[in-house]
C-alpha cells in the first residue's frame, strides 16, 4: 500500500516537473518571439517578400502583417508569456509545499525566479536579438495563429489600456517618431572614418533635407549673377557669352531687376549658324527662353519636381514683392545631394581654406549647409543661410574687423568687411574630444 502511495507521489512529482519544464519552454518561445519580431528589419522583410525564394517570400509577408498589428502582436505574446509563467510558478509552488511544507513557497520563489530569468527570458531574448530576422521567419506562421486565436482577448486588453492611458492625457495612438526621424537615426548609425562613408552619409542626409530647405538657402545671389543687357549690340552680347562659363544667362532691359528672358548658348549657336555667321543678322530674342519665376520660399524638393516635370534647368528667384533675388539651377539642387559637380568650365571657388593651425579662412557668402556637409559640423541654419549671416544674427550688431565671437562652441574672427557686409572670417571649430581608454 505504501509502495503504491510513494509510487503515485513520485509519478505526480515527475509529471509536475515535466509540466514546469514544458511551460518554461513555452515561456522561452513567447519571450524570444516578442524580441525577434519587434527587432526584425521591416526593410529586409520587404526585400525578401519581393525578391526571396517562395517559402521566404510567404513567411516575410506574414512577418510584415504581424508588424502592422504590433499592438495585438505584443498583447498576444505577453498574454501567453505571463500565463505560462504564472502556471509554472503555481505548479512548482504546489509541488515544493508538499515536499518541504510552508518553506516550499520560499524555495519555489527562488528556484522559479532563477529558471525563468535564465532560461525563459535572458537566454531566448539574447538569441532572438542577435538573430531577429532569421528567427522571425521561422516563428511567424505559429505566432500568426496565436495572434488570431487570442485576438478577442487582446483586443479587450488594448481597449482597457487605451482608456486608462487616456485618463492621464496620453494618446497611445499618437506617433512620436516619424519615418524621417527613423531614417535619420539609421543614417547616423552608418559610421566610419573613410571618405566614402562620409560622402554617403552626407548624401543621405541631404536627400531627407530637400523638403525642408528653400531655394533661398542655395540660390546664387543677385549680386553674383552674371547678367547681360539685352539692349547691347548682338556682337557685344555674343562676346559676353563667350567670356562666361555658363550656358544660360539672364537678359535684362532698362534695369537689372527687369529680367526679360534667359539667353541659351545652344540656341544662340543655332541662330549664328542660321545667319551664316553674320552677327548683324542675329536676332537675340530667337535665342532666348521665357524666364520662369519662382518664390524664394519654394522648397528644393518641390522645385526639383518642377524642373523634372517642365524639363527645365534654370529659374529666377523673386521675393514676396516680385523683386529679383537670384537664380537657381537644377545643378544647384543636385549638388545639395551629391556635393560639388565641377565640369571643365566651372570656376571652382569653394571659399574655404584650411589652415595649418586647424582653423579655416571662410568667405562670408559660403553657406552653412556646405560647411556642415563638408566638415560634419552642426552649425544651425534655420535663421540664416551663410556663415556671415550667422555671425550677424548671433552678434546682433555689425562687428568690426578683428572682433572675435564664440557661438555654438566655434570661434569666429572677422577678417574683412565691405561696408556693412562681412566678406571673410576665420572659423575655429571645437577640438574633438579624445576617447579615454
Amino acid at each position: 500500500m505504501e509502495t503504491d502511495i510513494l509510487s503515485t507521489i513520485d509519478m505526480d512529482f515527475w509529471l509536475s516537473v515535466g509540466a514546469v519544464f514544458l511551460l518554461l519552454c513555452l515561456s522561452a518561445f513567447f519571450s524570444g518571439s516578442e524580441t525577434a519580431l519587434t527587432a526584425a528589419s521591416r526593410a529586409r522583410m520587404h526585400n525578401l517578400e519581393r525578391d526571396g525564394d517562395k517559402p521566404e517570400t510567404e513567411r516575410a509577408a506574414v512577418v510584415l502583417k504581424l508588424l502592422d498589428v504590433k499592438d495585438r502582436l505584443i498583447g498576444a505574446l505577453l498574454l501567453g508569456n505571463n500565463l505560462v509563467n504564472i502556471m509554472a510558478s503555481a505548479l512548482a509552488t504546489s509541488v515544493l509545499i508538499k515536499i518541504f511544507g510552508d518553506a516550499g513557497v520560499v524555495y519555489a520563489t527562488l528556484v522559479m525566479t532563477f529558471l525563468v530569468l535564465i532560461f525563459a527570458e535572458v537566454l531566448p531574448k539574447t538569441y532572438a536579438i542577435n538573430n531577429a530576422d532569421k528567427m522571425s521567419l521561422k516563428i511567424a506562421p505559429v505566432v500568426r495563429v496565436l495572434v488570431a486565436v487570442l485576438s478577442p482577448i487582446t483586443g479587450f486588453i488594448i481597449k482597457i489600456v487605451q482608456k486608462t492611458m487616456a485618463l492621464f492625457g496620453v494618446d497611445v495612438n499618437e506617433t512620436t517618431v516619424g519615418h524621417h526621424e527613423l531614417l535619420r537615426g539609421v543614417i547616423e548609425m552608418h559610421q566610419g572614418e573613410d571618405q566614402e562613408t562620409h560622402e554617403e552619409r552626407a548624401m543621405l542626409r541631404s536627400i531627407l533635407d530637400l523638403p525642408d530647405v528653400s531655394v533661398e538657402d542655395i540660390m546664387i545671389h543677385r549680386k553674383d549673377v552674371l547678367m547681360i543687357d539685352a539692349d547691347q549690340p548682338a556682337a557685344d552680347i555674343i562676346a559676353e557669352v563667350l567670356d562666361s562659363p555658363y550656358t544660360r544667362l539672364p537678359l535684362w532691359r532698362e534695369k537689372n531687376d527687369n529680367i526679360i528672358g534667359i539667353l541659351h548658348t545652344k540656341l544662340l549657336l543655332r541662330e549664328w549658324h542660321r545667319c551664316d555667321g553674320d552677327v548683324k543678322k542675329i536676332n537675340i530674342e530667337d535665342a532666348t527662353l521665357a524666364p520662369r519665376f519662382i518664390p524664394e520660399t519654394a522648397t528644393l524638393y518641390d522645385q526639383l519636381q518642377e524642373f523634372r516635370a517642365k524639363r527645365e534647368h534654370f529659374a529666377v528667384v523673386v521675393d514676396e514683392y516680385g523683386v529679383f533675388m537670384g537664380v537657381v539651377t537644377l545643378e544647384d539642387i543636385l549638388e545639395e545631394i551629391v556635393g560639388e559637380i565641377d565640369d571643365e568650365y566651372d570656376i571652382s571657388v569653394r571659399g574655404v581654406r584650411p589652415q595649418l593651425d586647424g582653423s579655416y579662412i571662410v568667405e562670408g557668402k559660403v553657406t552653412i549647409r556646405d560647411l556642415n556637409r563638408e566638415f560634419e559640423w552642426r552649425l544651425p541654419d534655420e535663421e540664416y543661410s551663410t556663415i556671415a549671416g550667422l555671425v550677424l544674427f548671433e552678434a546682433q550688431r555689425i562687428p568690426n574687423i578683428g572682433q572675435t565671437f564664440m557661438f555654438h562652441d566655434f570661434r569666429f574672427e572677422v577678417l574683412r568687411k565691405q561696408r556693412n557686409q562681412i566678406t571673410q572670417l576665420r572659423v575655429i571649430p571645437p577640438k574633438p574630444e579624445l576617447n579615454e581608454d
